[in-house]
């Protein structure tokens, strides 16, 4: 993608990928599911997540998988609160920003 991905943007794709999964998700998963719409690196994520925990907009807990131990998100109440802000901002902003790019006007 030619455009910047500003922090905001990246919280929210976050936000709403752990989102989707009742009873939370994994790094590795969540990394796949945000490089659907924007080009992330794992490195890049991990970062993220610890804003996000430390914002209490997720939680984590540890589950035994296959021997080893994957620490997985849930979105917290408050995270789906910041999410829904999100959301609503993204309406306003996209709509504006397809105004002007689709207005045809050379």
């Amino acid at each position: 993608m030619i455009f910047n991905t500003g922090a905001s943007l990246l919280d929210a794709v976050v936000l709403a990928s752990v989102a989707r999964e009742p009873e939370g998700t994994y790094g590795y998963k969540i990394t796949q599911d945000v490089r659907q719409a924007i080009d992330l690196s794992e490195s890049t994520l991990y970062p993220v997540l610890r804003r996000l925990l430390k914002e209490n907009f997720l939680e984590v807990y540890d589950m035994a998988i296959d021997g080893r131990n994957r620490r997985y998100y849930k979105i917290t109440e408050i995270g789906r609160l910041q999410l829904n802000l999100y959301r609503s901002e993204w309406v306003k902003y996209s709509g504006k920003i397809s105004r002007i790019l689709g207005s045809g006007e050379e």
